[in-house]
């Protein structure tokens, strides 16, 4: 089983703009979501993917993920996701061992900044740049499939 362990911080200032190494459009929308499991379907650059999480245990859950047709993500995205989609711009900025990723949201969450960090322990060490500021890990409303259900404009 694939295990994601993810720390996730609201960004402050524009420092990281002169860090980041690459960028890629994200559209996604969620297809399920109950206490228990997850799915997600997610247009990234020009690769479709369904994605598959169990249930948060902490700042770690089970996490699958296939890629799929373009096509078949945009149908599902249209067709099937609850709406609005999740609309961002995924920055990467590499920081001492691990790279950051950095989303910009766009839409009905415009206004949110937020960064992530994906680890392989629990306790692992990190660098923590200047540009993260509260933690909110184990904030639900900014878990993706909550911001689509109750985007950042309407709090």
């Amino acid at each position: 089983m694939a295990l994601e362990i993810e720390r996730k911080f609201l960004v402050v200032g524009e420092t990281w703009r002169d860090q980041v190494q690459s960028s890629t459009h994200i559209m996604q929308g969620y297809i399920a979501h109950t206490p228990e499991v997850t799915v997600r379907v997610r247009i990234k650059g020009d690769q479709g993917f369904l994605t598959i999480k169990g249930a948060s245990q902490g700042i770690g859950r089970h996490e699958f993920e296939f890629p799929i047709p373009q096509a078949e993500a945009q149908e599902m995205l249209r067709e099937l996701a609850i709406m609005p989609p999740i609309d961002k711009v995924r920055h990467h900025i590499p920081i001492g061992n691990h790279v950051w990723e950095l989303d910009v949201f766009a839409g009905e969450n415009a206004g949110l900044v937020m960064a992530e960090i994906e680890l392989t322990e629990h306790d692992e060490d990190f660098v923590l740049p200047d540009w993260a500021g509260q933690e909110v890990s184990d904030d639900q409303r900014y878990f993706n499939v909550n911001l689509a259900k109750k985007p950042y404009r309407q709090w």
